[in-house]
């Protein structure tokens, strides 16, 4: 019986060199031990409690952990930042795999405006296996990974230095594969002892801030403001998070006996869609997934009875949005809207309307993605209720029939 190898890079074929293997080979057993590791979908696993637990102090420690990354990478971010804009660059990948994904999502439109040339957020193994053909020694290659041992992502990482591209690893860890097997890193100031928040919004906030350091040196004229804007983005956070989360809990409790969740969005916040699915999906034992808002309208997205949140903040995708929130309630639906103060284009069609401040929509991510990240969190307690109270109930009744007998 023959035995399928881990990766297509691995044997006689592979464009890696025997060095580039051994890495991919070890990557590849640790992440599959991890994997083996993850809780079950059982309502009261202990394991995944734990770790729902310890995401909410993480979660809303998320600004603190900005102000960190920023500050600490301040002199590499300059550094790249000059490199970058000195290139002729021909295209920008960023790549990774789960929240990393979004997240490259979420900051393309800053990172395009800025720069000026297609950036392209690529699957970790699409850009490995089928996209390497399109980099070039005048691309930069991003991988984010916050472990800097997700095996895609270091695989696409080692084709892109195998070409000659400008590798950049953003990762939460110092010394780990993606660090030292990169020409220039951005290290993260997150933990990761629950379901990953910081080290996605530390990630977004250090492309953001990235591709504005590179725009200001060419001059770009919407470098200042967007400076600005993210300057004030912490602060922003931690109002956020304190005015959504009594109204998402309520909402939560609402919604928690589902056990199917849509997130929606368009343009930058199709990330933060794309991570509040993720949330869910890790947080509870239930299904969750996200869809573009045009997407929405091409098939019968949504059940009769499944709640669907639509993040649209204030933008071009409102309009749309707002179809794909009355389409929602048509087929029998809960919405629940995220969208920018002073929008009200919602007010009339979802069942809540949760507010963030108003920034420029291509950081607006930072923003939005919070409500969603702070759903999976509170569905995931409102379960954990619900289901111990059941729990104390069977055993009352068993308690009480004993008395009886």
């Amino acid at each position: 019986m023959t035995t399928t190898p881990p990766s297509p890079f691995i044997g006689q074929d592979s464009p890696l060199d025997a060095r580039q293997q051994q890495i991919v080979e070890r990557v590849s057993a640790a992440e599959h031990a991890s994997i083996v590791a993850l809780p079950t979908d059982h309502p009261l696993d202990p394991k995944r409690r734990a770790r729902d637990e310890a995401t909410y102090p993480e979660l809303i420690a998320q600004p603190d952990r900005i102000r960190e990354t920023l500050a600490a990478n301040d002199a590499a971010l300059d550094e790249l930042a000059d490199r970058i804009a000195a290139m002729d660059v021909d295209r920008v990948f960023v790549t990774g795999a789960g929240d990393s994904l979004a997240v490259a999502i979420a900051a393309r439109q800053t990172l395009e405006l800025m720069l000026g040339v297609p950036v392209e957020p690529v699957q970790s193994l699409d850009l490995a296996y089928y996209l390497a053909p399109l980099v070039t020694t005048r691309s930069v290659v991003v991988a984010l990974s916050s472990s800097g041992e997700t095996t895609r992502t270091v695989e696409a990482a080692l084709v892109a230095q195998h070409i000659g591209a400008l590798t950049v690893a953003i990762t939460n860890t110092a010394g780990s594969t993606l660090d030292t097997e990169s020409e220039r890193t951005l290290l993260l100031r997150a933990t990761r002892v629950g379901w990953p928040t910081q080290s996605s919004t530390t990630a977004l906030a250090l492309l953001v801030d990235l591709a504005i350091r590179v725009g200001a040196l060419r001059g770009h004229a919407a470098a200042p403001a967007l400076r600005q804007a993210l300057d004030t983005v912490p602060a922003l956070m931690e109002r956020v998070i304190a005015e959504t989360e009594p109204r998402l809990r309520a909402i939560a409790q609402r919604e928690q006996a589902a056990d199917a969740f849509l997130f929606s969005a368009a343009g930058p916040s199709w990330g933060a869609a794309i991570i509040g699915a993720a949330k869910v999906k890790e947080c509870t034992p239930d299904h969750a997934e996200a869809i573009q808002v045009e997407e929405f309208h091409h098939y019968n997205s949504l059940k009769a009875g499944e709640p669907i949140w639509v993040i649209a903040p204030a933008g071009p995708s409102v309009p749309r949005a707002v179809h794909t929130a009355s389409e929602a309630k048509r087929f029998g639906g809960s919405v629940t809207v995220v969208t920018t103060e002073g929008v009200h284009d919602f007010d009339d069609v979802a069942d809540d309307v949760v507010t963030v401040p108003a920034v420029p929509e291509p950081i607006s991510p930072l923003l939005t993605v919070l409500p969603a990240q702070l759903t999976g969190y509170l569905l995931a307690m409102e379960q954990f209720a619900t289901a111990e109270a059941a729990v104390a109930a069977e055993a009352g009744t068993t308690t009480t029939a004993a008395t009886h007998a």
